[in-house]
This record gives structure tokens, sequence and C-alpha cells, in this order.
């Protein structure tokens, strides 16, 4: 039994003439009586009674008929509601973000987007990078940004942009003095490293650094976040290494040094869902695209 068999079944019982009810839903009255005897058939009663002259309702018809109604009027509220889903999904965006987003991509591409799209609500999520794509991968999150390459059969990576990490150290710290400051020199010195449970790239960046120098930092502290970390230095706790856009945030008792050596780069990669629909995703990496000239390639909807 199938949904258009209600269909059927309601308008020949509303109309009780089979040739109306046939032009009515636009079918062939044979192939509209085979219909209503299948539904007999499936049902297991007689429904209708039919003679040359007229067709009536059984009184099993008559049960079935209020039913019936029901039915199909709880289906078409399925219908209903599932496209509000849709349609809210439609004007709801949310990303997930590691803090670079923050300061070096949404002050550039969200002005323009809440302008184009007044009705769209942006959430914004800041999370680390497993966080971001176990939500991606479930559909709770539309768009993410993230330190890692996360391209597979599900979701789409581009990459957004390099940023170089800088040295940060006390302003009265031994090491303040040097104009360039020799790897070698920070061998044993106390350090503050961003804790890898939430920021596992950069953390395994700068002690990669450290190996591929021959150098071992005395960890002291492993921040959680990275104002934590930046206060850290200004306490004189350590040095550190973080991402250049920290720079703005430094407070006046530290300073930032370059080494004789260059420091690593962390990338930033924006990711989505392959199969993701929502226009609201479409018009924003439009917008990021043009701002930050990545060659992102989404079929026209």
């Amino acid at each position: 039994m199938e949904l258009r068999h209600l269909r059927y079944f309601i308008t020949v019982a509303e109309e009780l003439n089979f040739s109306k009810a046939a032009l009515k839903l636009y079918t062939a009255q044979p192939s509209l009586s085979q219909q209503i005897k299948d539904l007999e058939e499936d049902v297991g009663v007689r429904l209708l009674h039919r003679t040359k002259r007229k067709v009536e309702l059984t009184e099993e018809g008559a049960v079935f008929l209020e039913q019936a109604r029901l039915t199909l009027a709880q289906a078409d509220k399925a219908v209903a509601m599932a496209r509000q889903v849709s349609q809210a999904k439609q004007q709801m965006l949310r990303i997930g973000f590691v803090p670079v987003a923050e300061m070096k991509i949404f002050p550039y591409v969200l002005p323009n987007l809440r302008v184009q799209n007044p009705e769209l609500k942006i959430e914004l999520l800041s999370l680390n990078n497993l966080e971001q794509m176990k939500l991606l991968q479930k559909g709770e999150l539309d768009i993410t940004f993230t330190r890692n390459n996360f391209h597979n059969d599900e979701v789409e990576s581009q990459f957004v942009l390099r940023e170089p990490l800088i040295f940060i150290l006390p302003k009265d710290h031994p090491l303040a003095k040097y104009e360039r400051i020799p790897v070698k020199a920070l061998n044993g010195i106390d350090f503050i490293i961003p804790a890898r449970e939430q920021s596992g790239t950069l953390h395994e960046v700068i002690l990669g650094f450290a190996a591929a120098h021959g150098i071992q930092f005395n960890i002291v502290q492993k921040a959680d976040n990275i104002l934590f970390n930046i206060n850290s230095i200004g306490m004189g706790l350590g040095c550190t290494i973080l991402p250049g856009y920290i720079a703005p945030l430094t407070m006046n008792n530290t300073v930032i040094r370059p080494l004789d050596v260059e420091l690593p780069y962390l990338d930033l990669y924006v990711s989505y869902r392959k199969n993701s629909t929502p226009v609201a995703v479409d018009k924003f990496l439009e917008l990021l695209t043009k701002v930050f000239y990545l060659d992102i390639n989404r079929e026209q909807r």
C-alpha cells in the first residue's frame, strides 16, 4: 500500500463516481479501478460497493476513509515540516574555526555576507581541529577553518593562507638583548607551549622545529588557549612560539625577536562537505574566494 492508493481512494469516496474521480486525478478509469482493487486486496476488506448505477462506501470503507484522510494529512505535515527544516538550514550558516580566523578571515568576509544576506543567521564556534572535523562530518557544521588538510571522499579542503610563526619573550629576558637570537641559545630555556589537546598542529610544529635544530625546551607550562599563553609570557614565566597574527595582542612587557634561522609556517584550510547543498555555504565560499583568490570549484546548484 502506498500513499497514492490512499489519495485515489479518498477521491473516489468523495466523488462516488469513478469517471469523475479519474478526471480529477488525471488518470484513466481502468487504471483507477485497478488501483482501488489492489488497495482492497491489501486491506483485506471491500471498501466500496459498486453497481452499474452507483458507487457507495461500505461500513469498512467509511472507517478506512476517515483514517486515510488522517494518514495523508500527517504525511503532508511531515513533508511540510521537513521542508521548513531545510529552509531554516538554508538560512543558517554554522562555522567552526581556530582563533586565527577571527582576525585574518572573518573581518574581510562576514560583513559583506551579512549585508548581502540580511536574513542569514551565522553561528561561530571556536573549536580545535579534530572537534571541527567531527562536527563537519556529522553535518553539525557547514564550514570549518583548521590547520589541517582534511581532503577525503566526504570533505573538500582548500588552502587559504600561510602564516609565519614568531618568537615571543619577556622584555627583561636575557635573550631580549639580541637583535637576532641564535637558535642554539634556545636550548634549555623556560618555554610555554600550546597544549596538544587544543592546538595539536602548532604543538607538533614547535616540537618538530626544536628537534630539527637539536635543541630542547624546558617546558614549564602548557597553555590551553592563546590568551593564557600570552599572559604567561607577560608574567615572566618563559618564552613561546606562536602564529604571527598574535603580534598585535602582545603586551608592553613582552618583545618579539627573530631567530638566526627561519621559523616554520602554519597553513590554514577551509573545509566543507562535498555533498553539502546549503546556499549559504556557496555564498560564503564565493566571498572567501574573491578576498583570498582561492581556486574553489563548486558545482552550480
